[in-house]
């Protein structure tokens, strides 16, 4: 485990999935056997990892990613760094033959994605990518909305995701100053957009084209030092995508923006035969049969309460951690030498559409995808 010191490293894939799945003595597979996982910490600063091994109960922590990947009792190389080093520390791992689970976006360039992905082919080995959003519990209840056919025909999809991430003068910033450069891979077009990807091509439809207006709208910030720099990076995203199917899909990404909605993130999905608003956890829905038929009228104000025309979804079955989930999934796939859909190809349409957001952005056009393949 690869950059386990980080945020999400630590927090997500360390404490809430593999030693999660570790301290329940592991998970019983589909065949009745039985699995569990060992974590080896990779990093660059010792005395981090020995604080997090010790705290944890882990026996092993390297900072010697070489060795690392040459030892054969370590099977799996997940990788957590920052996208600037995470494609170097993959070749690696690929020219070593480790099975690989890696976030996103799996490089800084879609050439070089893809590259990966064809390496990764060529030496046999297994890849997977985090598609942690596809587990969240609004979204699994989405898929079963889809799945039953409750919309009808999808016609679009608006999405809302943000919040304010503070300056970081008179209140600390809750994301770290790299974010806002974009020298240092930083940006929300980077971050956000292959997690859009991944979740309209799973539930509405390939991306076809992208239609992106990028702003930085907080020229100054305020680093972990107390120090102003500048944002090269922007800090927030206004997406039209084209998909499959006719279904038009419109996503706002920004970290410039107060909420006024249930959720963090929120997903408005409208079809011929009914409606849906899911978010990290809730989704509401209306059937046409209860939709209301409403009459603009700018000179009178309007007395009907809309929220109350929608309906809770039932939570029928029990969530757990999205990025657990998908870690069992991974790891069942792995033990049992089964095809595992979200790899490293998966991860290069994300940083494609990453990168036709930011051309897009920059030239003031509409911009159509690549279709990529393995060859």
């Amino acid at each position: 485990m690869n950059g386990v010191s980080g945020r999400m490293g630590y927090r997500q894939h360390l404490v809430r999935s593999i030693l999660a799945i570790r301290d329940q003595g592991g998970i019983e597979l589909s065949d009745g056997t039985k699995v569990t996982v060992k974590p080896l910490l990779v990093g660059r600063t010792e005395g981090k990892l020995a604080e997090l091994a010790a705290k944890h109960g882990i026996e092993d922590y390297t900072t010697d990613l070489d060795a690392a990947l040459a030892d054969p009792r370590w099977e799996i190389y997940a990788d957590f760094l920052v996208t600037k080093a995470r494609a170097t520390a993959l070749r690696k791992a690929i020219a070593a033959g480790k099975t690989i689970y890696t976030e996103k976006p799996t490089a800084e360039s879609v050439e070089e994605a893809l590259e990966l992905a064809q390496l990764a082919k060529a030496a046999g080995v297994k890849t997977g990518v985090v598609h942690d959003k596809l587990y969240l519990p609004g979204l699994q209840k989405l898929k079963r909305l889809i799945d039953s056919g409750f919309f009808g025909r999808i016609l679009s999809v608006r999405g809302e995701f943000g919040y304010w991430v503070f300056e970081g003068d008179w209140q600390p910033a809750q994301r770290p100053s790299w974010n806002y450069r974009v020298e240092d891979g930083g940006g929300i077009i980077v971050d956000m957009f292959p997690h859009w990807n991944y979740i309209l091509e799973n539930l509405f439809g390939g991306v076809k084209t992208v239609y992106a207006q990028a702003s930085t709208h907080i020229p100054t910030r305020w680093d972990e030092q107390n120090q102003p720099y500048t944002a090269t990076a922007e800090d927030a995203a206004y997406g039209i995508f084209e998909l499959e199917n006719d279904v038009i899909a419109q996503i706002n990404s920004s970290w410039t923006v107060r909420v006024n909605r249930d959720e963090l993130v929120e997903f408005h999905v409208d079809g011929t035969h009914g409606s849906a608003v899911v978010g990290l956890f809730g989704a509401k829905i209306q059937h046409r049969n209860a939709t209301p038929k409403p009459v603009w009228n700018p000179d009178l104000a309007d007395s009907h309460d809309y929220d109350r025309d929608w309906a809770e979804v039932p939570t029928n079955e029990i969530f757990i951690n999205g990025f657990r989930q998908q870690w069992e999934e991974f790891l069942e796939s792995y033990v049992l030498g089964t095809e595992y859909e979200y790899d490293l190809l998966a991860g290069a349409r994300g940083v494609a559409l990453a990168e036709a957001g930011l051309e897009s952005a920059r030239e003031g056009r509409k911009v159509a995808l690549p279709e990529l393949n393995l060859g």
